[in-house]
């Protein structure tokens, strides 16, 4: 029956059922009549075939005997029991294949029914795990072997910080602290790489902890990130702190281990529990261990009990000790903190250091005793612009009291003490100008100025600032480089003059044999041009010009010999020249200082009349630098002193501690002190207008507030003009802004002006004082309704000493002229504008500087 039913089987797999089979077999038995009996024999073959494998295949074979062996006259019979046979096993195959059908569907049916539980069951199990994963405090990454996209489950909670879309969560970077992320990072890589597991635990950016743990199993890859508990995380966080300490702790000693000063630390008994290398080194152990296990102390005993006993935990030593280091005794700076678990010291080498300081205090005594044998005053203030230093120098130039220099007075009040002894320059404003001398002390570079004593003394005042603060001040006498430069100027420009103004024909050459200067007249002699002999031009140049002059060359190549040779003594030579034009021209060759030679050539035909002329000038011009050199020097020594003196002796009668005056005597003292100020006054002019023909006349240019200026005018001049009964008029637009010029001379100016036109105004006559603006250009008229001014005496107001008529006093006529030069020193123009009966109007016009400055006068 089983070999039937996988017969069946496999006929209903290729397709043919039972009734194709009865269908096969009907049509068989229609033919088996009509055929022979060769015939049915091959009918009988192809049933076998067509039966094999089945029962009715034995029942074929047994017909196809029975009919080999019955007769002829049976074979129906036969045939049709055959076909019969056939029919039945047909139906019987094809009820056993039904049968079998139904009972493999309902195995089947079980199969299926079987299944479907199972997968039931598989499904509670994975929701019930899912269920177990997905907590909220737990999240996992899962990897497949090889390049895979990543499986998540689970979550973690949202303040922890981690992102919950999943294409945000591996960016680590994002939401960890650096180190955590760039340590799992590589964990991961290693775990998906190379299978190795790993346990971290890692800091979120909102300083929360996760534990993550990192598995392999059936080929994949598990990351488990875990939200920690308050005991766990509380741990964890321990745990990272231990570890942040212990780095840290590593990191210090290494950073102590490779200092070059020796540090060490104790534990609570005094034990030496750590030292680092330079302390090994210091003992002379070969490592710091060595070192500890043998004990070995950088200090000696007392110094150690001396630390015991004063460093407290809250009051650390620090102190200078001294120990033997290398068998050199050596001075350490020590500190040592004292801690509950014990003590840590460190020794820094100051040997060195105290070296320098030693050194430093013998420059220092050293550049004082220097200094104090300088002949140039010098001293030194500090940060509280008090006196620190001063020399011998500088106690002799003030006069000053050694106790009031010892008590190291500040500037202020030193200045303020000079002063009251009329030993400093006199100031129209005392307060800016002593501002002015102070404000060394907050600028950056060195500043010079220049003081002209009341003594007569000139200085080069030089300050320069610390940069630690306090300043250096330098007091250079120039009195006698200032005569001296004066002389100069004036001896230059009068040579200049001279020169240029010389009928003798002048040519100076130098060393190597080129033209240094030369005059018109020696130009005009040889008929050559400014061009050929401009200054470089060699001498044989200047010979081939002047060939065409003179028919005979020989003198020209002595000049060039005379003046490129290399003898020690430079002889002089002298001739005479006759021209072409018939001009004959006395030269002479004279050696000059530097190597330098002049040349001379005079027309003699004029001789006599040009030597005499040309005594005279210089004659004139030597007298009269003579005679003003003698009277500024009288001026500034020998009525500057008697002048302040009576002016002193004057006021002192005045006071009541004298004893009282009668009113004669009390008058006479007024006009005594009132003819004292007037010739200091004078006095003071000359030497202004002495101080601006030397050219040695400074500004110093400030920025000058228009309104703070005029105010102050109108107060100084306030009592003059009461004596003149006379009012003054401002006139001048409020906010005209500052100008950039000298202040003390522009006040002068302005006084100057108004003194002047107080003079010649008539009594309750009003002066008015104009002011405006134009620009960088500041104007100040002065107009009075005085007589006025004659149009020919109009020229020379300004001349020095022209004092005009008609006026309440008689000056020295030296008030326009000093305004006139101040005037032009700072790059301005004058005018005077008046008519007979009409009154007098002074304009004066100052630019204002671009920068503040200091400029001498030119």
């Amino acid at each position: 029956m089983a070999v039937i039913f996988s017969a069946s089987r496999e006929r209903a797999k290729d397709g043919v059922g039972a009734s194709a089979l009865a269908s096969t077999i009907r049509g068989m038995t229609g033919q088996v009549r009509k055929t022979d009996i060769c015939g049915m024999r091959r009918l009988f073959q192809t049933a076998r075939v067509c039966l094999a494998g089945t029962a009715l295949s034995g029942l074929a074979g047994a017909a196809w005997a029975q009919e080999r062996v019955v007769p002829a006259a049976k074979l129906f019979t036969s045939s049709e029991v055959i076909f019969s046979s056939l029919a039945v096993g047909a139906i019987a195959a094809a009820l056993l294949s039904t049968i079998w059908l139904v009972r493999q569907k309902g195995t089947l049916e079980a199969e299926s029914q079987e299944m479907r539980g199972a997968l039931s069951d598989a499904h509670r199990k994975i929701s019930k795990y899912e269920a177990l994963i997905a907590d909220k405090n737990r999240r996992i990454v899962v990897w497949e072997a090889g390049p895979s996209r990543p499986e998540f489950l689970g979550q973690l909670p949202p303040e922890t910080g981690a992102p919950l879309e999943d294409r945000d969560f591996l960016a680590f970077g994002k939401w960890m602290r650096p180190h955590s992320a760039v340590e799992l990072e590589r964990a991961v890589e290693s775990l998906r790489s190379s299978g190795h597991t790993f346990d971290l635990v890692v800091e979120t950016q909102r300083d929360e902890i996760l534990e993550v743990q990192g598995r392999v199993s059936g080929g994949k890859a598990f990351v488990r990130f875990i939200a920690l508990n308050n005991l766990r995380a509380e741990l964890a966080e321990l745990k990272i702190e231990r570890e942040r300490l212990v780095s840290s702790i590593n990191l210090f000693e290494s950073l102590l281990d490779a200092l070059e000063q020796p540090v060490w630390r104790r534990d609570a008994d005094g034990t030496l529990a750590w030292v680092n290398h330079a302390y090994g080194e210091a003992v002379e152990a070969a490592t710091p261990s060595q070192a500890i296990q043998e004990a070995r102390e950088f200090l000696g005993t007392i110094a150690r009990e001396q630390i015991r006993a004063v460093a407290t935990p809250t009051s650390p030593f620090h102190d200078r000790l001294s120990t033997v280091v290398r068998g050199n005794r050596t001075v350490f700076d020590v500190v040592d903190v004292v801690g509950i678990a014990g003590s840590a010291g460190m020794a820094i080498d100051v040997s060195e250091a105290e070296s320098i300081r030693a050194e430093l205090d013998r420059t220092l005594k050293s550049h004082a005793e220097t200094l104090d044998h300088l002949a140039t005053p010098v001293a030194i203030f500090d940060k509280n612009q008090r006196l620190q230093f001063y020399n011998q120098a500088f106690v002799r130039l003030w006069d000053l009291d050694l106790g009031f220099l010892e008590s190291r007075p500040d500037h202020n009040e030193l200045l303020d003490k000079l002063r009251s002894q009329n030993k400093l320059p006199e100031q129209l404003n005392w307060r800016n100008w002593k501002e002015s001398v102070l404000s060394v002390y907050r600028a950056l570079d060195t500043q010079t100025n220049r003081w002209h004593l009341p003594n007569g003394q000139t200085l080069q005042v030089i300050a320069t600032a610390h940069p630690q603060g306090g300043a250096t001040w330098v007091f250079e006498n120039l009195t006698e480089q200032v005569d001296l430069e004066t002389r100069y100027n004036t001896l230059v420009k009068v040579q200049g003059e001279t020169i240029d103004h010389l009928a003798e024909g002048v040519a100076v050459f130098g060393p190597d044999g080129r033209i240094r200067l030369s005059n018109p007249a020696f130009r005009a002699l040889w008929g050559i041009t400014e061009e050929q002999t401009k200054p470089g031009t060699h001498i044989k140049a200047i010979e081939a010009a002047c060939a065409l002059e003179y028919e005979k060359p020989d003198g020209w190549r002595l000049f060039g010999q005379m003046l490129t040779n290399f003898d020690d003594e430079r002889p002089s030579l002298q001739g005479t020249f006759e021209l072409h034009s018939g001009i004959v021209l006395d030269y002479a060759v004279i050696p000059l200082p530097n190597a330098q030679t002049m040349l001379t050539f005079v027309n003699m035909t004029d001789s006599a009349r040009a030597e005499r002329a040309l005594k005279e000038k210089n004659e004139a011009l030597r007298k009269a630098d003579e005679l003003k050199n003698d009277f500024v020097q009288h001026v500034s020594y020998e009525l500057r002193s008697p002048l302040t003196n009576i002016i002193g002796f004057t006021d002192l009668l005045k006071t009541t501690g004298i004893g009282p005056l009668n009113e004669r005597q009390a008058e006479y003292v007024d006009h005594i002190s009132t003819s004292s100020a007037v010739l200091l006054t004078i006095v003071n002019d000359i030497l202004d207008l002495a101080t601006v023909d030397a050219g040695i006349m400074e500004l110093n240019y400030a920025d000058v507030d228009l309104d703070d200026l005029l105010d102050d005018v109108a107060m100084q001049i306030a009592d003059r003009l009461n004596e003149n009964s006379v009012m003054l008029e401002i006139v001048a637009p409020r906010g005209m802004g500052a100008i950039v010029a000298d202040q003390q001379r522009l006040k002068q100016i302005l006084i100057k002006l108004i003194t002047n036109a107080a003079n010649f105004a008539p009594e309750g006559s009003t002066i008015t004082l104009s002011s405006w603006r134009n620009g960088l250009d500041f104007f100040f008229s002065v107009a009075d309704k005085g007589p006025g001014i004659p149009e020919d005496m109009l020229p020379t107001v300004f001349d020095r000493f022209s004092s005009g008529k008609g006026g309440k006093r008689t000056g020295a006529g030296l008030g326009l002229s000093i305004v006139e030069s101040f005037v032009n020193l700072h790059k301005g123009e004058v005018k005077i504008e008046s008519k007979p009966g009409q009154g007098t109007t002074v304009t004066c016009r100052i630019p204002s500087a671009i920068t503040a400055r200091s400029v001498a006068a030119e």
